[in-house]
This record gives structure tokens, C-alpha cells and sequence, in this order.
């Protein structure tokens, strides 16, 4: 069974190798590398892509009967476009450098993430930002950690007394959508953030840095390891509008409970 304690620790101690062997690559490429763009404004270097390879290559050698899904092969494909089967085997689900842009211009807000889907939901996360050294991990009941550390979300009880966190996607006429959540929320919460990094605000929400995060245009590799992060930090998620969260959605809003339920409401109020 994939949640069997002994095989989620089997899960999540591979999935923290190949996130230590991917980021050690991305600091062996730090200015090194050409920039390009896949589209307008998002951008690959060689290390996305040198990352991607060996990363792939930890988890396949250790589980070749599993799925590989990683950002640098999904280009041009919707969320829904790389939902595995239900019947699936587990998925690994992979981006090699989150924050290219953070990473490109040498700012440290960037990371490896990783986690696996299985049966219908996320089972392991890891998140690895090299250049704080900072390793959140997390397996489907067996909690969260900062370091080894336990972590738990914020305890802060609303919106106005929380730091808000966001993401907007390389296009423009996608970003529109969100400047006016911002604009909206602007009133409401005790200050914003983007960082520049999903997987990175999420593994933020989870170690009660920040309060809450809303975004409408990620992809399942953006998500996935944050997710698990949060549900076993205490935190909730939810798509925006207040389904369940699914990965292979775009959108989704989380949180610590009450934060997450107050913003729900601000994002959905007209």
C-alpha cells in the first residue's frame, strides 16, 4: 500500500535525495547559465533542465515501475493534461528550480519541489530551498518538518491580522484576475507578498511564515509538494471556488483554517 508508513518513509527519504542532487546542481550552475524564454516573461535555463534529468534519475532508479511527471516535459500542456489514471501506479510530480525568474536574476527565493501522487491525492512533498538550507518534507500522516523539525500554520485568527501570500502567472491577460484579487485583499489583510516562488510560499504557509496563499494559475509541480505540507502542517485547501482542492486545477486557496476560510469569502465577495 502507498500510505503504509513504512513506504511513505521509503517515498519521502528518495524524494529528499533527489531534491538534495537537484539543487546541488542548480548551485553548481549559479551563473553559469544562458537564459530563454518558453513563453513571454517565463523563462528555462540548462539548470531547470540539468536539474530535471538527475532528479528523475534518483526516483526512476529507485522506483523505475513509477510515473515521472516533470515540468521541463510538460510544456504547452494544461493541469489536466498530465492527471495521471486513476489506475495509475504513483506519480512523481516535479519541479526542478520553482522561482526561475528569482534564480535567473540571483535572487534566493527559489527551490526544488516534489511530490507524489497516488490513488487520488498527494502522499510525499519535499521542498528545498539550497540557498537558506531549508528542507520542508512531509508524508501523507506522519506531519511536517522544517529541518527534522516539527512545523504547525499560523495560529493568527483572521485576515486583517495576516501576511498574505500570491502568485501571478507570465501572461499578462492571466495576471489581470489576480491584481484585482490583490487590489481587493489590499484592504483587508495586514500586508501581501509575492515572492516569486509558489512551491516556496506554499512550504511559508506550512511553517506559519505566512497566513495564507491564493493563486489561480498553478500547475500540478507548482502545488503538489506544498499541499501535503500544509495538510500535515494543520493547514486546509480548497479550490477558489470552495471545492475541494485538486492539483490539476489551476486554482486553489490555503491557509491556516480560519485565515483560509476568511479569504475564501474576500476572493469569492463581489
Amino acid at each position: 500500500m502507498s500510505t503504509d508508513p513504512v513506504r511513505l518513509r521509503e517515498y519521502l527519504s528518495a524524494a529528499i535525495e533527489a531534491a538534495r542532487v537537484g539543487a546541488a546542481e542548480l548551485e553548481r550552475w549559479r551563473g553559469k547559465f544562458t537564459i530563454r524564454e518558453k513563453y513571454r516573461a517565463d523563462l528555462v535555463t540548462e539548470a531547470d533542465e540539468a536539474s530535471q534529468k538527475l532528479v528523475k534519475d534518483v526516483l526512476m532508479g529507485r522506483f523505475p515501475d513509477h510515473i515521472f511527471i516533470g515540468e521541463e516535459d510538460s510544456v504547452g500542456k494544461s493541469p489536466g493534461d498530465v492527471r495521471p489514471a486513476a489506475d495509475a501506479p504513483p506519480a512523481w510530480v516535479v519541479d526542478p528550480l520553482d522561482g526561475t525568474a528569482n534564480y535567473a536574476h540571483d535572487v534566493p527565493a527559489y527551490c526544488v519541489s516534489i511530490g507524489l501522487w497516488h490513488a487520488g491525492r498527494a502522499i510525499v512533498g519535499v521542498t528545498l530551498d539550497p540557498r537558506q538550507n531549508e528542507l520542508f518534507a512531509a508524508a501523507h500522516g506522519l506531519g511536517a518538518t522544517l529541518n527534522d523539525k516539527p512545523i504547525r500554520v499560523s495560529s493568527v485568527p483572521d485576515v486583517a491580522g495576516g501576511m498574505l501570500s500570491t502568485g501571478f502567472p507570465a501572461n499578462l491577460q492571466k495576471q489581470l484576475r489576480n491584481l484585482e484579487a490583490w487590489r481587493k485583499l489590499t484592504a483587508h489583510a495586514q500586508s501581501l507578498r509575492r515572492n516569486g516562488s509558489t512551491a516556496l510560499s506554499m512550504a511559508y504557509v506550512a511553517a506559519g511564515r505566512f497566513d495564507g496563499y491564493w493563486a489561480y494559475d498553478n500547475y500540478p509541480w507548482d502545488v503538489m509538494a506544498g499541499a501535503v505540507l500544509i495538510a500535515e502542517a494543520g493547514g486546509t485547501l480548497c479550490a477558489t471556488d470552495g471545492t475541494a482542492f485538486d492539483p490539476y486545477r489551476p486554482d486553489l486557496v490555503a491557509g491556516n483554517p480560519a485565515v483560509q476560510k476568511e479569504l475564501l469569502a474576500h476572493l469569492l465577495a463581489e
